[in-house]
């Protein structure tokens, strides 16, 4: 009993060393300035930001740009309470962040991106880089800038070398996985011909559901988001010649006509999903989901049947995509948030798989076209990998 508890930490010890060692790369900031005299800032006007590592042998023209997440701003007051933090303020943002799982640059935790140019491009607009307002209210100082703030940062990195890039991927998680959807084709033609570009959402595959109280909760606030930033004339016509704007910020509507490649990474249980659209706070007064939200595990018979419910509902949004030779999708059945920046979600021996397959295998097999991706987990908790993982971040 001794010696198996004793493995047991051992065990432990020795992945929280490799995590360590995965995550201590440490990448300073980048200001973008000259984005300041094209009003291309963040919400308190301050200059967009990115980190940047640099490729390196073979990997030197390829550019990996992944655009951070964070939620969203919906009226002026939510927006003046997000200013004042680093998701409306370059002025409040870490000076180094570590670069991990997707962005990491070793080898054995990043097969086949560890040299490519990687840079995680700072999220301070509040609507996932699609506003553009020209007015600004002296009374608030609010800047509705976020499709300028993209595109400086994407032209400062042109003039980097991207211009030249070989390979390309336009990734993001979460708020920011949603902007690499509504930024893919855009992307792609701000490259050379000649590259092989692709783009990659990583729980950014939002779904217009009803709450638990059966209101459209989410699909009121992005609604709002759309209008207070101005953000309609920015997303993909496709959608918006035939939907409201509000709904051409869910990926359903918009994904099936991105004409670059793309690849989904999401759960079918996603945890910021299920916290903000399925049960958000205002539809449980009583608390009565919080312990559920917290820990799938928590969750009642009656709870885990509306989840299953949910879960069916993503699934109907996206398995659509199947059938488009050029997009991927690995949709676990993880209790998670976000999984290609995370070294444990994205390569590692106790990664989450589909098919035996890590995400950082399928996302490289499908870059490389060394072969396709498509599966969707079978129903929680059938994926003995998933290890029950309950982990939050980026809130609304």
């Amino acid at each position: 009993m001794v010696n198996t508890t004793l493995g047991q930490w051992l065990s432990l010890l020795v992945r929280l060393l490799v995590l360590l060692k995965a995550e201590s790369n440490l990448v300073g900031i980048t200001y973008v300035k000259k984005a300041v005299a094209k009003g291309a800032v963040c919400l308190d006007g301050s200059p967009p930001a990115y980190h940047f590592s640099e490729g390196f042998a073979s990997g030197i023209n390829s550019w990996l740009v992944h655009l951070e997440g964070g939620g969203w701003c919906n009226n002026v007051t939510t927006c003046l309470d997000r200013k004042k933090t680093r998701r409306g303020s370059s002025k409040k943002m870490a000076k180094e962040v570590e670069f991990s799982g997707m962005l990491s640059n070793e080898q054995e935790f990043n097969p086949d991106f560890y040299n490519w140019n990687r840079i995680k491009v700072r999220y301070c607009d509040g609507a996932s880089f699609t506003g553009d307002v020209e007015a600004v209210d002296p009374a608030t100082n609010l800047h509705f800038r976020g499709a300028r703030v993209w595109l400086a940062i994407i032209e400062d990195l042109l003039t980097k070398g991207m211009k030249n890039a070989e390979n390309a991927i336009l990734s993001g998680c979460s708020a920011g996985g949603l902007a690499s959807i509504m930024h893919c084709d855009r992307f792609r033609s701000l490259l050379p011909l000649s590259s092989r570009v692709k783009c990659l959402s990583d729980a950014g595959y939002f779904i217009n559901a009803k709450d638990v109280s059966g209101a459209q909760h989410i699909e009121n606030f992005y609604s709002e988001v759309v209008a207070t930033h101005d953000s309609a004339k920015n997303l993909p016509p496709s959608c918006t010649s035939r939907l409201g704007p509000g709904l051409c910020f869910f990926p359903q509507y918009v994904a099936p006509q991105i004409q670059t490649p793309i690849f989904f990474v999401n759960s079918a249980y996603d945890s910021w999903q299920i916290n903000n659209i399925l049960a958000p706070g205002v539809a449980d007064p009583h608390g009565t989901w919080h312990s559920c939200k917290d820990d799938i595990k928590n969750c009642s018979p009656f709870q885990l049947e509306i989840i299953q419910d949910f879960r069916l509902q993503f699934v109907s949004a996206i398995s659509g995509l199947s059938d488009s030779p050029s997009k991927g999708l690995f949709v676990d059945s993880c209790y998670v948030h976000c999984q290609t920046e995370m070294q444990e979600t994205w390569f590692g021996d106790d990664s989450p798989e589909l098919g035996q397959t890590t995400i950082a295998k399928a996302v490289g097999d499908w870059f490389y076209d060394r072969s396709s991706f498509k599966k969707i987990d079978c129903p929680y908790p059938c994926n003995p990998t998933c290890h029950n993982m309950s982990i939050h971040s980026l809130p609304m």
